[in-house]
C-alpha cells in the first residue's frame, strides 16, 4: 500500500494564502505519484485531527510563525509522526535571524553586520546612517522587511503601522544582486538570482506574477557562483538543517567580478508555489516537482 501522507497547509500566520497555494500543489503532485493524500487546514486542533487519521508521513507545507519555526515540529515529534524539512532545533534557529547570523559568524560564513534595536530606537536614530535593513526578529518571505534610504520615512515602523514585535534587526545594506540557492539533503542544487521590478524582493514581488524576472542559474562569475552553493550548504550543515533548504544571498559586484556575497538567512521550509525559487532550482538540474515532493516524503524523519 501506499504511504498515506497528511499535507500541512494554512495555518494562523500572515503567510497563510501563500501556504494554501504550497500545500494545494504539493497535495496534487503527490496524488499523481500514488500517494494517499489528506489535505490539513492546520488550527489549534491539529494534534487531535493527525490522531484520527494517523498518516504515515507530515508534508508541512506551512509558511511563517509556528509552521517553520520549531512549533510544529515539536508537536510532531511528540506524536511520533516523521515530518519533512528541518527538525524542532534547526526550524527554530533559522526562524529566529539574530540567532542564526551569530552561529553563521560563529562557523566563518560572510554575513551582512547587523544588530538588534529596540523599534523606538531606530525610530529616534539610532540605527545610524542609511541605507540599511529593517527586518522583524522571525518571520519569513520578507515580511515587514524596510529598505531605508537616506530621506525615507520611518513611518513604517510607527505604532499601528507595525505589528512585528518590539525589537527589529538592523542590517547593513549590500548593494549589488539577489542570489538565492536551494539545497537538497547533501546537495546544492543551484543558485538563481532574482531581479524584482520594484526596489527589493518584497512579499509581493515573490508571490505575484510578473513583479520579479527570474535568472536561472545566475549568470554571476564561475568562481563566486561555485562559493555561492559552498555557503548555501555550510548554511545548511551549521544549523543541522535536512530536508530541503535555501539559502539568501547579497552578491556586491559593484566593483567588478568576481564580487562578494553575503549571507542573509535560510529557509527551512521554502515555497512550493508556481513562483517559488526552490521547484525552479530543481527543475533546471532535471528534478521535477513531483520528483522533488516525493523525496522529502521518503525523507522524512523524526529528530529523535
Amino acid at each position: 500500500m501506499s504511504k498515506h501522507v497528511a499535507v500541512l497547509m494554512g495555518g494562523w500566520s500572515v503567510e497563510r494564502e501563500v501556504s494554501l497555494v504550497s500545500g494545494k500543489a504539493v497535495a496534487s503532485a503527490l496524488t499523481e505519484r500514488d500517494y494517499k493524500v489528506s489535505l490539513l487546514d492546520a488550527d489549534r486542533s491539529l494534534a487531535a485531527k493527525l490522531g484520527e487519521l494517523g498518516p504515515d508521513v507530515v508534508f508541512n507545507a506551512l509558511h511563517g510563525r509556528f509552521g517553520e519555526d520549531g512549533c510544529i515540529q515539536g508537536l510532531l515529534e511528540v506524536l511520533g509522526i516523521p515530518y519533512t524539512h528541518s527538525g524542532v532545533l534547526a526550524s527554530a534557529l533559522a526562524m529566529n535571524k539574530p540567532a542564526a547570523k551569530r552561529l553563521f559568524a560563529d562557523a566563518g560564513l560572510p554575513c551582512a553586520e547587523g544588530r538588534v534595536l529596540a523599534r523606538e530606537a531606530v525610530l529616534a536614530g539610532e540605527a545610524g546612517e542609511p541605507p540599511y535593513v529593517i527586518k522583524p526578529l522571525n518571520e519569513g518571505s520578507s515580511v515587514g522587511v524596510r529598505l531605508v534610504f537616506s530621506g525615507d520615512n520611518l513611518a513604517p515602523l510607527n505604532g499601528d503601522n507595525w505589528s512585528y514585535g518590539e525589537e527589529v534587526l538592523v542590517e547593513r545594506y549590500i548593494p549589488g544582486r539577489e542570489i538565492q540557492v536551494a539545497v537538497m539533503g547533501e546537495r546544492a542544487l543551484g543558485a538563481i538570482e532574482i531581479r524584482p521590478r520594484g526596489r527589493f524582493y518584497d512579499y509581493e514581488a515573490k508571490y505575484t506574477d510578473g513583479k520579479a524576472v527570474h535568472h536561472m542559474p545566475a549568470p554571476i562569475h564561475p568562481d563566486a557562483y561555485a562559493r555561492a552553493l559552498d555557503i548555501a550548504l555550510q548554511a545548511h550543515r551549521t544549523l543541522d538543517c535536512r530536508g530541503v533548504s535555501r539559502a539568501d544571498l547579497r552578491y556586491d559586484d559593484t566593483a567588478g567580478e568576481p564580487g562578494r556575497l553575503y549571507l542573509l538567512e535560510i529557509n527551512t521550509q521554502p515555497g512550493m508555489t508556481p513562483l517559488s525559487l526552490v521547484p525552479e532550482i530543481a527543475a533546471d538540474v532535471g528534478i521535477g516537482f513531483g520528483e522533488l515532493v516525493s523525496w522529502m516524503v521518503e525523507n522524512a524523519a523524526c529528530d529523535n
